[in-house]
């Protein structure tokens, strides 16, 4: 009897197991996505920052060997990403193959400025930084104006911060519907096995003997749907890179990486926990109990 209840008890690779791997990938792809959603929309807000660029107006009476030490200097400060130096012939060339039309015709000469085009780290690319910015490269006297569109910056900070609390409020979410949807998965699978655990208790077999098995059980439903899981999730982002190669500046492999582990974490732990706790809840019931469940 003691072999066959064994035998019953530690049957991984039966239907039940088969169901109750696909149902928890299913869980666990779910929960996959919205860490992806999570992290890439982190990377999406720092590669839209990191794009918003404001211009420094230079006076025509500085000379184009300065201007570049101006834009040297600027590279060493620790706000700035990049910078790109546009001189008053390729401004024009610019402003005509935008307007179609040179000012040059009406105006007898070039009306533009020579400017200095400046992307900052996205821990700067807000208002208030970039005020404090203006304010340190105005005391350049040749720095004839510091533009940036000062709404878009607001609009686009504003947004991301909304977006974020969405995005870590879905999280919380389907992270507590998954817990309910994996541990009633386990339980139903647990609860066809009640009489087993009652006959094993019968005949003098520790909690913690009948209790391994089903952890053991689990755990391995949890590394193969989390594996099955993260496979899926892989295939997605290395398609979507293929499809658009400037998401890789978004979909990072670290991202991956990162998802990867937390779906494989979540998968594991959740199993094996709610493992723990159903076959505990049967473990304490009696035999009278058994039938009316």
């Amino acid at each position: 009897m003691k072999t066959k209840s064994k035998n019953n008890s530690v049957s991984y690779f039966d239907m039940q197991f088969i169901t109750s791997s696909i149902s928890t990938t299913l869980v666990l792809l779910l929960l996959g996505l919205v860490v992806f959603f999570v992290l890439t929309a982190h990377n999406l807000s720092v590669y839209v920052k990191e794009n918003i660029n404001f211009s420094i107006v230079i006076s025509d009476d500085m000379k184009e060997a300065d201007i570049l030490k101006l834009q040297k200097r600027l590279d060493k400060e620790v706000f700035v990403r990049s910078t790109e130096y546009i001189s008053k012939k390729q401004a024009l060339h610019e402003q005509i193959e935008a307007m179609g039309t040179d000012p040059q015709d009406f105006l007898g000469y070039n009306p533009l400025h020579a400017s200095i085009e400046v992307k900052l780290h996205s821990d700067y690319a807000n208002t208030d930084s970039i005020a404090k910015i203006e304010k340190e490269i105005k005391k350049n006297t040749n720095v004839q104006e510091v533009r940036y569109q000062e709404d878009l910056i607001n609009m686009v900070n504003e947004n991301i911060r909304n977006i974020s609390l969405m995005l870590l409020g879905l999280a919380v979410l389907l992270a507590f519907i998954s817990f309910a949807l994996i541990n009633n998965t386990i339980r139903l699978t647990i609860y066809s096995k009640r009489f087993l655990i009652h006959t094993m208790k019968l005949v003098g077999a520790s909690w913690s003997f009948i209790r391994r098995p089903f952890l053991w059980r689990n755990f391995w439903i949890g590394v193969l749907a989390a594996v099955i899981a993260d496979g899926i999730l892989w295939a997605a982002a290395y398609w979507l890179v293929v499809y658009e190669p400037e998401l890789i500046s978004v979909i990072t492999p670290d991202v991956m990486l990162m998802v990867s582990a937390s779906v494989l974490v979540f998968g594991v732990c959740i199993t094996w926990f709610c493992a723990y706790l159903s076959i505990n809840k049967f473990l304490r019931m009696k035999a009278s109990t058994l039938y009316y469940i």
